[in-house]
């Protein structure tokens, strides 16, 4: 079959098709940024988020456990810079690996290395500029949370190819997404325990549940090139199945609480992922278009209001 014609692209001030509308790096970043910003997906913050919260949950957790330490709201800034730095890294990364197979799907073929904007070579300097951004702020924090984000770094190398060979890469975007509970307790405990591996089971959960969400606005072409997913996999059953995961989360997510406090008041404010949640499960529809990124994106709220009722909890 003839594969389709790569476009010559936007022009380093040109936009990406599968961009938001708008966004701060097609309105004013330098020309010659913007295809580098765009590699790092800054015009779509909503990835560093989802990386970022599953840390704010575990640093909360933490404070929940030991509410006299206070929380450590500079742990929580660091972090979040080196969401940014990680998620861009990963991104780089995925686009040198799928330039290819992006050159051949209609939202991703105007992207900066299918389009030309950017080499491979280029973008490989700039993966690994990302990647210091991310050891200068790991090194701020002890050794075990030292060795635990050099270990996370196997699992951002082997996502990209795991659509080619697994119907289940969500399963490790969710292994490499969900580092962060581990590494935000670490870093205020100097060990792991059951709180939270189980606070990190039902985040890997979380984000299958989610990442099946945003596969299915390229089922299609991903059925054309061969591309698996578990949006693909689960077909017609993929309301219940991502309500599964989903319900799966929550509960583990409760139990990692139980284990560090007496719950008073997170019970009650969890009410508001659940229906977060819920609302995206009862509502997705597929085929509707918007509907799946709409739904995608709702999920910054579910970690902000988790990590939110985590620290209210250890407050009050």
């Amino acid at each position: 079959m003839r594969k389709p014609a790569v476009p010559s692209g936007p022009s380093r001030g040109g936009v990406v098709s599968d961009a938001q509308r708008g966004n701060w790096v097609d309105q004013f970043a330098p020309d010659w940024l913007k295809p580098y910003a765009r590699l790092a997906r800054w015009d779509r913050p909503i990835g560093f988020w989802l990386l970022f919260w599953p840390c704010g949950f575990s640093l909360a957790l933490a404070f929940v456990a030991f509410p006299e330490r206070g929380f450590n709201w500079l742990a929580l800034i660091l972090m979040l810079v080196g969401a940014i730095a990680m998620r861009g890294a990963g991104c780089t990364l995925n686009d040198i690996v799928d330039a290819e197979l992006d050159a051949k799907v209609t939202r991703t073929r105007s992207r900066p290395i299918p389009s030309g904007a950017v080499t491979k070579r280029q973008a490989a300097v700039f993966l690994v500029l990302q990647v210091l951004v991310a050891v200068a702020v790991v090194l701020t924090f002890n050794l075990l949370t030292i060795g635990l984000a050099v270990l996370s770094l196997a699992l951002v190398a082997i996502y990209p190819f795991m659509k080619r060979i697994t119907w289940w890469p969500q399963l490790f975007l969710g292994l490499a997404f969900s580092w962060g509970a581990l590494v935000g307790w670490t870093s205020q405990v100097n060990a792991l325990g059951w709180p939270p591996i189980i606070l990190y089971v039902g985040s890997i959960l979380w984000v299958i549940g989610y990442d099946t969400i945003y596969a299915l606005q390229d089922v299609d072409d991903d059925a054309m090139i061969g591309i698996k997913s578990t949006a693909r996999l689960f077909g017609k059953n993929v309301q219940p199945a991502v309500g599964i995961f989903y319900a799966g989360a929550v509960v583990l997510w409760l139990v990692a609480a139980a284990m560090v406090g007496d719950l008073r008041l997170f019970v009650l404010l969890l009410v508001i992922p659940v229906l977060i949640l819920g609302w995206q499960v009862v509502t997705l529809d597929g085929k509707a278009k918007g509907n799946a990124l709409l739904r995608f994106k709702a999920n910054h709220w579910v970690g902000l209001a988790l990590t939110a009722a985590l620290i209210l909890e250890a407050y009050f």
